[in-house]
This record gives structure tokens, sequence and C-alpha cells, in this order.
């Protein structure tokens, strides 16, 4: 049965030890996406054959365990769910659909559990795969809700007075309409005692008090993206001499799904919502995209190579991975 297992795997694995190994070998691709998913993975092709109503199947077992850290809800329903099933007590609706491939595949993303498997397996080995992994899929669906529910709880209300994350510190927006800021919409002040100001700094935006939730998150969204930008060219600089590398172009990004990229060519992309984490780890994914200019896969001596400028990156992986970014 492991030999048509292919688990897919998603944004809440946990990270690697601080050298972990990768298949090296063969062509080099041009380019490569660097870092695991933020906050979703990526969507599965579509494939004929999947099943037009819901099916069910039932596994027993006790959830006594799961239940106990809270990661075994009553249920889970995928928004496409054609099958459904019982593992260990939890009903689970998950996405299935058949195609071209040569293993039967899992992935677990903002939308739930989907099931990908060849065309000639039947379905009971299905059933069997998913029961063989039935702890592995209930703990990842937990921690994708408890996810779901930090970035809920992330999520800016664009008004006078919002608070957001900057380079780790919470901010807070104060709309003040008697300046232009230079035609540069807002800057960044350190806050007066009576203003209460989350962290002592306010980002003060050029806006009247009547503008709108979409005119403040515009105005504050081009602030942050100067900041990024000005940022990632200050670290891209400082790491590529350490590292023996050039890069020649810098992009921002703004992916739901990607951190960073790097191009044989030297082209760099950042995704500017990193201006929202801590310096180190802004540091950690600038280091991991120039060291895929020297290393363009990700095996031990990329690892290594990482390591060489960013001794602690396995803990500022970890923390990118697991601390919420704002809903914008």
């Amino acid at each position: 049965m492991r030999s048509l297992l292919q688990f897919t795997l998603d944004l809440f694995d946990a990270a690697p030890s601080p050298a972990p190994s990768a298949p090296s070998g063969g062509t080099q691709a041009p380019q490569h996406d660097g870092l695991p998913k933020y906050d979703r993975n990526e969507p599965v092709p579509s494939v004929d054959g999947s099943l037009s109503a819901i099916d069910t199947v039932v596994f027993k077992g006790p959830p006594a365990e799961l239940q106990a850290h809270g990661l075994a809800p009553a249920s889970f329903a995928h928004l496409r769910a054609n099958r459904e099933l019982v593992l260990q007590g939890t009903r689970i609706g998950y996405e299935f659909k058949r195609g071209k491939r040569r293993t039967v595949g899992f992935s677990i993303g903002p939308d739930g559990l989907a099931v990908r498997a060849p065309t000639w397996v039947p379905l009971h080995e299905v059933d069997a795969a998913l029961r063989e992994k039935s702890a592995w899929i209930l703990r990842k669906l937990g921690e994708a809700r408890q996810r779901r529910g930090q970035m809920e709880s992330a999520r800016i209300t664009w008004r006078d007075g919002a608070i957001f994350p900057f380079f780790g510190e919470a901010v807070r927006l104060v709309l003040d309409p008697r300046h232009g800021f230079k035609g540069r919409g807002a800057q960044l002040v350190d806050a007066a005692p009576e203003t209460g100001g989350a962290s002592g700094r306010t980002l003060q935006v050029g806006l009247p008090h009547s503008a709108t939730p979409q005119q403040i998150r515009d105005a504050a969204q081009a602030w942050l993206m100067r900041q990024a930008h000005r940022c990632f060219v200050e670290r891209l600089d400082h790491f590529a001499p350490q590292l023996g590398v050039q890069w020649k172009k810098l992009s921002l990004s703004n992916a739901g799904t990607r951190w960073g990229s790097a191009s044989a060519d030297g082209s760099i992309r950042l995704n500017w919502r990193l201006v929202h984490f801590r310096l180190p780890v802004i540091d950690y994914v600038v280091a991991h995209e120039l060291s895929h200019l020297r290393v363009m896969d990700h095996s031990p001596r990329f690892w290594d190579t990482v390591e060489s400028v960013m001794p602690d990156y396995g803990a500022l992986r970890v923390e990118l991975k697991r601390q919420p970014v704002p809903d914008w």
C-alpha cells in the first residue's frame, strides 16, 4: 500500500532539522520557488472522474487522544466535498478526483482535505490509504482549522486607530488630514503619550476622517510596500557578498502562496507582506533566496549555504510558518 501513497506536505508540517535532506542531482531548474507555501497549498490541477454523489465510509477507532488536544472536532468538510468518511469518530467530507497519475495523493489546504487517485486504483484501496494515515489527516485538519482562526483574529479593520504589525511591532494608524506628508501619503512617528500608541509609534496617514476603509487600506499598503522595498534592498546587499552571489533585480510580490523566488539570472521576488515580520525572519527569507543563486534545489548543500549566514535559520523558519499574518 505504501508504494501507492504520495503525501503532499502542507503549510503546517514541522520545520526540518537544521540540515534537512532533499534529493540532489539532475538538471538545475532556471527558477526556484524558494520557500514552503505561506497560507495554502498550490491548487491541485483539475482532473476528470470525480464522484457525482457523496459516498460515506466509516472507519471505527477511538479519537480520545486527538480530542484531548483539541484537534478532533465533530466534523471537517471540504468546500467541494463529494465523498465522506468517518475517521476515529470524526466525520470528514473531502474532495475526491481521479486522473492520470501514478499514486494516491493527499493535500490539506484552506478548503479542507483533497484526495487524488489514479483511475485504476479501486475505492477500497483509497479508503485503506485514508485509514492508514487517519491520525496524520486529523492532526493536519485540526492545525489548519486552528490557523484559520488565528488568521481571522489577525484581520485588520482599516479605520482610524487600526493596529497592524510592522517589523514585528504593533503600530497604530491615525488619520491626519492636516498633512500630506510631501506627497508620500503617510509617515511613521513616535506617538505622544496621550495617544496610547500600541508600541509608542503611529503611522499618520494624510486622509480625511471620512476616508473609506479601501482608501485607508490603499494608503497603508503603499507605505508598507515602500518600506518593504527599502528593507529588502538593504538586506540583499548585506547578504549577497557573504554568499558570494550577485542579485540583479528585485520585484515585490503579493502572492498568497509563496514568500519568495529566485531565478538563475539573478532576479529575486519577495512578498512585501514580509514587512509584518521581525527583521531576523526577513533576513532568513532573503538569505534563503540568495542561497538559491548558488544551489537551485533544497539539497543538503543548499541548507549548508543558508546556515553559513543564518546559523539559527531553523527557528526562524518555524516562526515564519507559525506566526499569523494579517488578513488584508
